[in-house]
């Protein structure tokens, strides 16, 4: 039976790639996708992930809009890693006729998860602003939420946004406080120690040239290549997103551990920094399992065989 989920985004490049590897899936059946401000605004977050969802086909899945600022802070978008659009500018001329629902995606999320009759999972792979405000909304949620995977953090390795801090958890640390303190049943991280392994390379791109999604991909990972190159020597697109989506689809792409995870809040340097208990100083109950290694190879076979889909028109 297809593991039934949602998944919440800020879509971006790699968001993008993570939905259009849920979606064809046959492991995953995605219920609904909700959104948030994160790499870029609210409205062009929903834009970005009402194309996205067309361009698959998949266009009776709900789309939900939700927080459009951080619970305490200012908005801090990414526009020089995924363009001024979030997507490289691919897709740019394209008018959707899927339309997002009028209801806030926190309030869905309280109503799907009391509603469903089997077990459903949330994938998170922008900041946790919409889950923390379900939380706030419905303490009791995380007993409806079988597990949360969450793509953001770092815990032995240099953050992507400040020295130590990852993007997601930067941009809204008091919202990963609430998550990371709710008491999910399974709360499963996937941060930059296990993204920044996972690379989409060209020999990848070449095998997706021929497919439906190979054009698409090609330029919107574009400009977020040449970056990669500037700050990693390294031509390549690291693939955040889809690889927490690839865990919820098969667990054992990675190894965890279950820990203590904390997140900084207030300090002048190392605000949004995930700071992991690795020798149990604080004495704290474990409440997180860690990503710490992860077969890379095997996940991005599994990403290039599951979006292989044939072009229109062709055999």
């Amino acid at each position: 039976m297809s593991r039934k989920v949602l998944l919440d985004v800020d879509t971006g490049v790699d968001d993008a790639l993570g939905i259009i590897l849920a979606i064809h899936s046959k492991e995953l059946d995605v219920v609904a996708i909700t959104t948030v401000n994160g790499n870029v605004s609210l409205e062009t977050a929903t834009l970005n992930t009402c194309k996205i969802v067309e361009m698959t086909g998949a266009s009776s899945i709900p789309i939900i809009p939700g927080a459009n600022q951080p619970l305490e802070r200012s908005s801090y978008f990414e526009h020089r890693i995924h363009g001024a659009d979030g997507i490289g500018g691919a897709l740019a001329d394209v008018h959707p006729t899927k339309k997002p629902e009028n209801v806030y995606a926190p309030d869905y999320m309280i109503e799907l998860a009391k509603s469903s009759s089997q077990p459903l999972s949330f994938i998170m792979t922008g900041p946790l602003t919409n889950l923390a405000e379900a939380i706030k909304k419905c303490p009791e949620l995380p007993s409806y939420i079988d597990e949360v995977v969450f793509m953001g953090g770092v815990v032995a390795d240099p953050g992507n946004v400040t020295p130590v801090a990852e993007y997601n958890m930067y941009v809204d640390p008091e919202a990963a406080r609430v998550v990371f303190e709710a008491g999910f049943k399974k709360l499963t991280q996937v941060g930059l120690d296990v993204t920044r392994k996972a690379l989409l390379t060209e020999d990848h791109l070449q095998q997706l040239d021929d497919t439906k999604y190979g054009a698409y991909i090609r330029q919107s990972t574009s400009d977020y290549m040449t970056r990669y190159i500037e700050r990693n020597g390294v031509k390549a697109c690291a693939m955040h997103d889809p690889l927490a989506v690839a865990v919820a689809i098969n667990p054992d792409l990675v190894q965890t551990t279950l820990l203590s995870v904390d997140i900084e809040t207030s300090s002048r340097l190392c605000d949004g920094q995930t700071v992991c208990d690795f020798q149990n100083r604080l004495q704290k109950t474990p409440n997180i399992h860690v990503s710490l290694e992860v077969d890379a190879e095997a996940f991005l076979k599994l990403f290039v065989h599951t979006i292989s889909v044939p072009q229109e028109g062709s055999l």
